[in-house]
């Protein structure tokens, strides 16, 4: 093991003060300042910042040419009340680490220790801790940034804690291990009327009323196979909260779910139509816009083959678990610019789950985590 009970005891207390003090998505500024400061404290070569938005990596270089490695980490916590009584709960009202994001920069962080005690011997090694998770917009804007150029790694790898699972086993596997999905948002405009005589106006009543469940019936889950659809509504608004008037002004929002990109680009195209059609009928315009646009995240076999070996050279027991899984991750994106895996961390069958208000992150996985992320680098670069 390369880190001592002291780095333990440190990191742990290192993960509870970014607890304490969440950032969510865009807003991490102070979050990524901590960063800086561990990696400019652990001995870091060099240290980008500004990628993407907040993002921050910590570069150590090997003393001879070889592949780059990356290790990825989130900055931003969820704006969530968190309802926990433990020291370390959130003192931002409305915002708190309910994801687990603060104790996967803890493992991040216990390689920048190991990694500034003994560099590796070959190649450099980039820990990444990125912005915006959450949105779907950190990875997307990470990898577009020019600064990313600078940092381009050969192999990508990152890990989810999941509480459900046994703690400290493993979910691992070749292929899709998450799901693209979207945020749909149809806006339908008519004309508004006395409610006397709506026959006067506009209404998109009718078209809302045939929309959501013809949305639905899209996709209502099913297999975890390349056919997989869902699409769940999740907020409309029909006109102002008044008596006297007929609406002309309607809303639907619904996530988009699929198991890959190509099947959420054919799902797209289905809802869209719905949305046209029930316009068209009701004589109303249509705007459809997007947000939280996640890719599917896929697991390349080269990168799941070095975690495999890493695993079982650590004793960590693995295997494909419930994987793939409805939930999105914004890993994805990075994995478009080299092979790149995902695994995911049992934080133990009956622990809170993720997002719940009640959700703390385990603090005894930091070393597991950091243990077969070093084992996979040392395997790699020496």
């Amino acid at each position: 093991m390369f880190l001592t009970q002291q780095d333990i005891i440190e990191l742990t207390e290192w993960r509870r003060g970014l607890h304490r003090t969440p950032e969510i998505s865009g807003e991490e500024a102070g979050t990524a300042r901590t960063v800086q400061a561990l990696l400019a404290s652990a001995g870091a070569d060099r240290t980008v910042t500004g990628i993407g938005g907040h993002g921050v990596a910590g570069v150590f270089e090997g003393g001879q040419p070889g592949p780059t490695l990356m290790f990825r980490a989130e900055l931003d916590a969820l704006p969530i009340q968190e309802i926990s009584e433990a020291p370390h709960r959130s003192q931002i009202p409305g915002k708190a680490h309910l994801c687990g994001h603060d104790g996967h920069m803890a493992i991040l962080a216990a390689l920048a220790r190991g990694l500034g005690r003994q560099r590796p011997r070959r190649g450099r090694v980039v820990l990444l801790f990125q912005p915006a998770e959450e949105t779907g917009a950190g990875a997307a804007g990470v990898a577009a940034d020019p600064k990313f150029r600078e940092i381009a790694p050969d192999f990508v790898f990152a890990l989810h804690n999941l509480p459900g699972m046994a703690f400290g086993k493993v979910a691992l596997v070749e292929g899709p291990v998450s799901c693209a999905s979207r945020g749909m948002r149809i806006v339908l405009r008519g004309k508004t009327a006395h409610a006397s005589m709506p026959e006067t106006g506009l209404s998109p009543v009718n078209a809302i009323a045939r929309l959501m469940p013809a949305l639905t019936a899209l996709g209502s889950g099913g297999p975890m196979d390349e056919k997989f659809a869902m699409v769940t509504i999740t907020h409309a608004r029909i006109g102002e909260p008044a008596f006297g008037i007929a609406p002309a002004h309607g809303e639907v929002w619904a996530t988009l779910r699929t198991l890959t990109d190509a099947g959420m680009d054919d799902l797209v195209v289905k809802a869209e139509h719905l949305a046209t059609e029930a316009a068209r009928a009701s004589g109303l315009s249509l705007d459809v816009t997007y947000s939280d646009v996640f890719r599917h995240c896929e697991n390349a076999p080269e990168a799941v083959a070095h975690l495999r070996r890493a695993l079982d050279a650590e004793g960590v027991a693995h295997d494909r678990g419930d994987l793939p899984m409805r939930p999105s991750e914004d890993f994805g994106h990075l994995g478009s610019n080299a092979p790149a895996a995902m695994f995911f961390l049992g934080a133990g069958e009956r622990h809170a789950a993720l997002h719940n208000p009640d959700y703390d992150f385990p603090d005894e996985l930091i070393g597991i985590g950091a243990r077969v992320f070093m084992r996979t680098l040392r395997d790699l670069l020496g």
